[in-house]
């Protein structure tokens, strides 16, 4: 594979509808290929990054990158390239054919689609694209008003993204899409180190991103941590804070039918076939993926060409749909169903202050890191909590306690559920993306054993 990556200084990164419609078909023309898809998408943006109050990097990135794909048979071969003078597009075609010619047949390759129409997406914002470098220090300076008042530290990152991705193929297959995003994450800490809070942010909208507020909730978080107590791990009931839930679910939202097919997934029942049809979850529990959510917009077209609707995966606990690859669907006799380009999962009425007052017993988690998968057919995680642990009472926070390592499954958890919040946008910082989420109150949440970590 040919790949060469350079930052580029010019203002080429974002293509048009138009520019990248006339640049794909120069691509295709020099093919000689049975079939080829050309891809090409780019980025304009910037970063800023703080660390003991103090902001320590910053900088704008732009860059645009070309990928081919040409086909012999079942034969393929790819090479990407960011130089796009008429000689470098002819020069990465007849590499990716030299590729393709020297890769061995894959017995799953599925033929190039034909035209499609595509539904045009909503996740661009004209205010998050014309952000500026004094406008994200304008951002973190309002953050940082907030640490040094409360004689904290602080360390986070502000990075805003327009970007462009377009595909077409030599069957006439032709899809683009532009959007912008913008992501906050600040981590507050007391002098002493013995305390921690943390705050994230991500939307397609900067109108809609408060840094100030942000860092507040972070701030205290730490404020309230001071003089964690230990307690007797075991099972709990737990508040979860949206991201905290955000970052137990998402190793569960792919849906992938392959995967319980062939017995890989909480998905795969046992003796063989999936759980499609069955009460797998709690009735309140609702996840689907829709890309016109106004707070969490989405694509409206999978890599390989195929329209991306509104879709329910999980209704009211029940499995509704599973993901099927074109040749996996192919195999089993059913239509192709792409994989979710969001996810949101509905909620209820209730705040993290009505769950609290309705908290006997119980723990209060702000976040959840360090997660790890222990056994994929069950789903089993475990991880560690941080930023804010708290022990409620009677209906009150008592204190703040030491973190705990968990063990859980989000398959056990979401048959545990009491009650339900509002879902909050979340971002992961696994996979860095977005989930709607809400807060939840969960029975017998299981803590294996204490964490010394802050």
């Amino acid at each position: 594979m040919l790949l060469i990556q350079k930052e580029r200084s010019d203002n080429m990164a974002i293509l048009n509808k138009e520019e990248a419609q006339s640049l794909l078909k120069k691509v295709l023309s020099y093919s000689k290929a049975e079939e080829c898809e050309a891809s090409i998408n780019g980025s304009e943006g910037g970063n800023i990054r703080y660390a003991l109050n103090a902001v320590s990097t910053a900088g704008d990135i732009s860059t645009m990158g070309l990928r081919v794909t040409s086909v012999f048979g079942q034969k393929a071969g790819t090479a990407t390239i960011n130089e796009f003078d008429d000689a470098a597009l002819e020069r990465v075609v007849r590499r990716a054919e030299e590729l393709a010619q020297l890769a061995p047949p894959n017995p799953e390759y599925m033929p190039m689609l034909g035209p499609r129409t595509f539904a045009e997406s909503i996740t661009f914002n004209a205010a998050t694209a014309a952000m500026t470098p004094d406008s994200r220090a304008e951002m973190v300076a309002k953050s940082l008003e907030v640490t040094k008042q409360a004689n904290l530290t602080a360390a986070g990152f502000l990075e805003n993204a327009t970007t462009f991705n377009a595909i077409m193929n030599s069957k006439g297959l032709f899809a683009y899409e532009k959007g912008t995003d913008v992501t906050f994450s600040v981590t507050t800490r007391n002098e002493a180190g013995t305390a921690s809070g943390y705050a994230a942010r991500g939307f397609t909208d900067i109108t809609k991103l408060d840094t100030h507020s942000a860092t507040k909730i972070a701030a205290n978080k730490v404020l309230t941590s001071v003089g964690a107590k230990a307690m007797e791990p075991g099972k709990y009931t737990v508040i979860l804070e949206p991201v905290a839930a955000t970052y137990m679910l998402e190793s569960m939202f792919r849906f992938d039918a392959r995967q319980a097919d062939e017995g890989r997934s909480f998905l795969s029942k046992k003796g063989g076939g999936t759980r499609l049809g069955e009460q797998l979850l709690d009735p309140k529990v609702t996840i689907y993926s829709d890309p016109f959510n106004q707070d969490l917009p989405g694509s409206t077209w999978s890599g390989d060409g195929l329209p991306l609707e509104k879709t329910m995966w999980i209704d009211k606990g029940v499995v509704k749909n599973l993901s099927y690859s074109r040749y996996w669907a192919q195999k089993k006799g059913v239509n192709p169903m792409p994989g979710p380009s969001n996810i949101i999962m509905e909620g209820g009425d209730a705040t993290i202050e009505d769950m609290i007052k309705s908290t006997e017993r119980g723990i209060l988690v702000s976040r959840l890191w360090y997660i790890r998968m222990v056994d994929p057919q069950s789903l089993l995680l475990t991880g560690l909590t941080r930023d804010g642990l708290f022990y409620i009472e009677n209906g009150k926070i008592k204190f703040p306690i030491k973190n705990f390592r968990f063990n859980e499954s989000p398959v056990i958890m979401l048959n545990n559920v009491d009650a339900l919040g509002k879902p909050e946008r979340s971002i992961s910082v696994e996979s860095y993306r977005s989930y709607l989420v809400p807060p939840m109150k969960l029975r017998d949440f299981t803590f294996s054993s204490l964490s010394d970590a802050v």
